[in-house]
């Protein structure tokens, strides 16, 4: 298994995986080019993430997504305890998502804590004490 810290040019070729996460393609524009991706491999691609900076060591996990048919493997559990070790200077990693029980589930066994709700939509954060 590795991961593997993509480079600009080879974003969209992952775009059918991003949009398992975020359906809107247009949304995905709006990070993409300015996030980092990260690819899990493990015989072939299992999942990726895309983190952007928001400012010093504060970092937001904008898609993490994992092959239908590879999920509930902890593939995404690897990709969020890799990004503290690439990102040596995060004190947190935020997240939002819709309030879909298995996507809040995942974030909690991650060690996210909610910070706050809006509506329908779940915010938390992970710091690296956490995890």
């Amino acid at each position: 298994m590795e991961i593997i810290k993509l480079n600009d040019g080879n974003k969209r070729k992952y775009i059918d995986l991003l949009l398992i996460a975020d359906e809107q393609e247009s949304m995905i524009d709006k990070y993409l080019e300015r996030g980092e991706m990260f690819v899990l491999n493990d015989n072939g691609v299992k999942a990726e993430c895309v983190v952007t900076n928001e400012e010093d060591g504060i970092y937001e996990l904008k898609n993490i997504a994992v092959m239908p048919d590879s999920q509930r493997r902890g593939y995404g559990k690897r990709l969020i305890d890799y990004l503290f070790f690439h990102y040596i200077d995060c004190k947190t990693l935020l997240v939002g998502t819709g309030d879909v029980p298995s996507a809040l589930c995942f974030y909690h066994k991650c060690g996210f804590i909610e910070s706050h709700r809006i509506k329908n939509f779940f915010y938390g954060q992970l710091r690296p004490s956490d995890i």
